[in-house]
């Protein structure tokens, strides 16, 4: 027991910290669904891949400047040309991730929507498990079956109050939630391991690039007759516009996360953006808190603090995946123990043709990788 309060009074800090960005980030999913129904409402269609491009295009635009101005272009070239397979596979499943929830609420009622919808969190777990080597503890455990006691309180205050609605094709619809769920949890395992090696700025620029690329092709082919029909009122040019933005800020700060703790505590963190839809709906449609909703809440943040008991820290045992074996120039790594990243002190470029450069060419390199690394130590 002394152990256990050791860890919660010497962490309250950091887990402050974490669980105000995860709240944040809860708040960008609950407006985001918000703006998805009225949009809906507005043009009496779904266009996922229309709402996610202007996401992927601001990343792009943004964070790649940034990118090659911090590390360099050749830094940032080298990385990708070894590892570009890791970052198409990255953008592909969160594209589809995006696509196939927003069209699954098209189909399936929204009970079904909610309970498939944690489905993300046994496979941000499993995956974890496997592809990151983390070794759970018997409270990070209960704090994740704590957590979905809330949401279980959350999807019974909304049945109770009448607010599902039927299903259209309700075979139809749960799959594409199970498919968009599985997404989900394979893109954020996947985010979580790429910004423990790279800088976040980085790692959502390549996410921007190679999204705006598959987003904008699936879009040109799925959606064209929808948005050439589109009457481009101020509404939906407004929406669209806050839903880019919204979004923007929800992939700005997710990998901030989960280097500070995981992929898993950002999946609990979010369970309360359905708390937060209610808070909408009660000054928006006069919607009434009933006190299950603030129990379900108090069960997540409780759950929330029980997980974080023993802290998840980076494991000394992180798996490396393919490309990820050699360490290259803006490599950075945690170390195990601390809640900051330092600057890793071997970068070197495992390629013949780095190999053949000359000795100051090559140290050249080392020291702008080595200074980009300092300037990011806690980014």
């Amino acid at each position: 027991m002394a152990i256990v309060i050791g860890n919660v009074v010497g962490n309250w800090q950091h887990f402050a910290v974490i669980l105000v960005i995860g709240q944040i980030l809860s708040l960008c999913i609950t407006s985001t669904s918000v703006i998805s129904n009225k949009l809906a409402e507005y043009q009496n269609v779904t266009v996922p891949n229309f709402q996610s491009f202007l996401v992927y295009a601001l990343l792009l635009v943004v964070y790649m400047p940034v990118a090659l101005v911090r590390l360099g272009p050749r830094v940032v070239w080298e990385n990708i040309r070894q590892r570009f397979y890791w970052y198409v596979l990255l953008a592909a499943v969160d594209v589809e991730g995006n696509y196939f929830v927003i069209k699954a609420y098209s189909y399936t009622s929204l009970l079904s929507c909610m309970l498939l919808d944690t489905w993300t969190l046994p496979c941000v777990v499993v995956l974890s498990f496997f592809m990151l080597k983390v070794r759970y503890r018997w409270t990070q455990i209960l704090g994740v079956l704590v957590c979905l006691g809330g949401m279980g309180l959350l999807i019974k205050g909304d049945m109770d109050a009448g607010k599902n609605y039927k299903a259209v094709d309700v075979v139809k619809g749960d799959i594409f939630m199970l498919i968009g769920a599985t997404c989900y949890a394979l893109s954020n395992t996947l985010e979580e391991f790429i910004v423990r090696h790279r800088p976040q700025y980085e790692t959502v620029a390549w996410l921007g690039f190679f999204g705006t690329i598959i987003n904008g092709v699936q879009m040109g082919i799925i959606e064209h007759s929808a948005l050439s029909n589109m009457v481009w009122t101020k509404e939906i040019v407004g929406c669209t516009i806050g839903f880019g933005l919204v979004m923007f800020v929800l992939y700005s700060l997710a990998p901030f996360l989960f280097r500070m703790s995981s992929a898993t505590f950002y999946n609990l963190s979010i369970m309360t953006s359905d708390f937060y839809g209610l808070i909408f709906a009660k000054y928006m449609f006069h919607d009434k808190i009933t006190p299950i909703y603030a129990g379900a809440f108090t069960m997540i943040v409780a759950g929330l603090l029980v997980y974080h008991v023993f802290p998840y820290k980076c494991p000394e045992h992180m798996a490396r995946l393919p490309g990820f074996r050699e360490q290259l120039p803006g490599d950075v790594e945690i170390s195990p123990g601390m809640h900051r990243m330092v600057a890793s002190s071997n970068s070197s470029i495992a390629s013949s043709r780095r190999t053949s450069m000359d000795s100051s060419s090559a140290k050249s390199v080392r020291s702008v990788a080595v200074n980009a690394e300092h300037r990011d130590t806690l980014v």
